[in-house]
């Protein structure tokens, strides 16, 4: 049994896709310029699986999943980020921070799931 759900609950195993807006994962100096942290988020439907690059004072949310075969990016925890592109930890694939667009490796014409997030005060709230 993990938490309150008894074992095999779908809500164990559902991975969501989106989140509520207003939820606030934390300051954005949590994350030094250039770079990116996961968030795994449980709600009452499942858990939510996603991660937040850092680019000067804004940030970009996607959902921890890779287009080309649906496994997350980083194999290490928070390695999302290599030479200035969000990399794929498992083929290869590389993907532009700002819009989420392959740019390379065995997935071209994908994109990455947008996450919606928002920086306010300092801290960095889903959106």
């Amino acid at each position: 049994m993990l938490g309150r759900f008894p074992q095999g609950d779908p809500a164990l195993t559902e991975r969501l896709t989106a989140t509520p807006p207003g939820i606030a994962l934390g300051p954005l100096e949590q994350i030094a310029d250039g770079a990116a942290r996961g968030f795994v988020i449980e709600m009452r439907a499942g858990r939510f699986h996603g991660f937040v690059v850092r680019r000067g004072a804004g940030a970009f949310g996607y959902v921890d999943r890779c287009p080309h075969m649906g496994l997350p990016l980083a194999q290490k925890l928070d390695d999302y980020v290599a030479g200035g592109i969000i990399a794929c930890g498992w083929h290869g694939a590389v993907f532009d921070i700002a819009s989420g667009k392959c740019r390379g490796g065995p997935c071209p014409g994908t994109s990455l799931t947008p996450w919606p997030v928002t920086v306010l005060d300092g801290t960095i709230h889903t959106a």
